[in-house]
């Protein structure tokens, strides 16, 4: 819990007794690789800080699931539009390795927001934050080639290449596993 804390001090750091309430509506999960936290359907409740593992975000379909989103240690995972509105989500959340989060229901976040002094400011910080998380992936699929993408991410994220399956991977830049294998090898 200390890397939670650790982390919302560098948004807004909560006095003593803030994070007292606040910690107390956390709880811990411990999960298997390959477990579904959000199944399309479903209505999110919860906001989750990764304290161990990887998590992905992705549409389920038939012929191949689209991945649209990883998530690491020291990160919070929701869908945070089915959180927000409280409607089904039409993607799902699946760990990628053994995952331990923090998760705090809704309900108990709104209490968080009312009763201490930068539950707000911290909600907002993080909701600014997804949004230009989604921002530049948007742009990033619009204005760059799939090689552009990959080497972006092999940049910036150097560890996914070494945890991640390439399917996920080339369905993240939105390739199919056999034009990822062409990229890779063009790049060495």
């Amino acid at each position: 819990m200390h890397q939670i804390r650790k982390f919302i001090d560098t948004i807004s750091p909560l006095n003593d007794s803030d994070w007292k309430f606040f910690s107390s509506k956390l709880k811990e999960a411990r999960l298997n690789k390959n477990t579904v936290l959000l199944k399309a359907g479903k209505t999110e409740n919860y906001i989750s800080f990764i304290s161990k593992g990887i998590v992905r975000l992705y549409v389920p379909r038939e012929e191949s699931d689209l991945t649209f989103g990883f998530l690491f240690e020291n990160e919070f995972v929701t869908a945070y539009d089915s959180f927000l509105t409280q409607t089904s989500s039409e993607y799902q959340i699946e760990t990628l390795t053994e995952t331990i989060l923090w998760r705090i229901s809704n309900k108990d976040l709104q209490e968080v927001y009312k009763k201490t002094k930068n539950g707000n400011i911290i909600g907002r910080k993080m909701a600014e934050n997804m949004f230009l998380i989604k921002s530049k992936r948007e742009l990033s699929l619009l204005s760059k080639t799939a090689e552009e993408r990959y080497l972006d991410l092999f940049t910036n994220r150097p560890n996914l290449l070494k945890q991640v399956p390439l399917k996920y991977i080339a369905s993240y830049i939105g390739v199919t596993p056999q034009a990822l294998s062409r990229i890779r090898k063009r790049i060495t």
